[in-house]
């Protein structure tokens, strides 16, 4: 038998699962709390709504994934692990690099397909505005059906070529089951970011991201130079690795 959703959300809302120790240790929580510590008070009290929404989301995939080929799954169970709750498993450090940005953070979930991971993150944090960035125009249908449904007057869908999308507007970036991290892609991210922005990328095996990393050469070679780190972020019912990629870009 496999893990439920409200399973699932609960072992995430253990504070070991919300956020990586040594990225609370290096201080990048803010507020002068534990990240951990601060996401279990901040998602609790919403637990049975988010939990709520994502049920309405998941009949939604179901729904449309036999016309549509949104996700590749056996099963609810594969789908509510591998791709609803894996989406989440970074929701502490995805809550840090937005509070960053300050009240008017965006972030763009680009090649969103199925929604994933921007949708779960919309659903969980409503107080952030999330833009779905979607080529195909029956998936971007799909997204903004979707949206409407579930009423989640924060999530924008845009259709169109993530190298044509307007520049400059997003504090965070993130990505799932998009593409390999290559200096033309990365070249692309640049373009999206707002000065002082964050690229999050949702990787598996630790060893296949530093390749990736060392295949990317420099950075950003015509900005300021950019940190990075790789976080892990274990996926309730899920015996993979799976880590956070993590490209802070200072402002210009």
């Amino acid at each position: 038998m496999g893990l439920t959703l409200e399973e699932g959300l609960r072992r995430l809302a253990d504070a070991a699962q919300w956020s990586s120790a040594d990225w609370s240790a290096a201080g990048r929580t803010g507020a002068g709390q534990p990240a951990a510590g601060r996401l279990s008070a901040f998602i609790e009290p919403r637990l049975d709504a988010v939990s709520a929404l994502l049920e309405r989301y998941i009949a939604e995939i179901e729904r449309f994934n036999p016309a549509y080929g949104l996700v590749k799954v056996k099963n609810r169970e594969e789908l509510v692990t591998r791709h609803i709750l894996d989406s989440l498993a970074p929701l502490g450090i995805i809550l840090s690099l937005l509070e960053a940005g300050g009240p008017a953070a965006q972030a763009a979930d680009l090649g969103s397909g199925a929604g994933l991971p921007g949708i779960p993150l919309a659903i969980a944090l409503p107080e952030f505005r999330f833009t779905l960035i979607e080529r195909m125009g029956r998936r971007a249908g799909f997204l903004r059906n979707t949206a409407a449904v579930l009423g989640l007057e924060n999530v924008a869908v845009e259709e169109a070529e993530m190298e044509k999308a307007a520049p400059g507007r997003f504090t965070l970036l993130c990505f799932r089951a998009f593409r390999p991290l290559e200096p033309a892609l990365h070249k692309a991210l640049l373009r999206l970011l707002a000065p002082g922005g964050a690229i999050a990328a949702y990787k598996g095996r630790l060893e296949a991201i530093r390749a990736e990393l060392a295949a990317l050469g420099p950075l950003n070679p015509d900005r300021a130079p950019a940190s990075w780190e790789i976080l892990p972020c274990p996926t309730p019912g899920l015996d993979e690795e799976r880590h956070l990629l993590v490209l802070r870009h200072p402002g210009d």
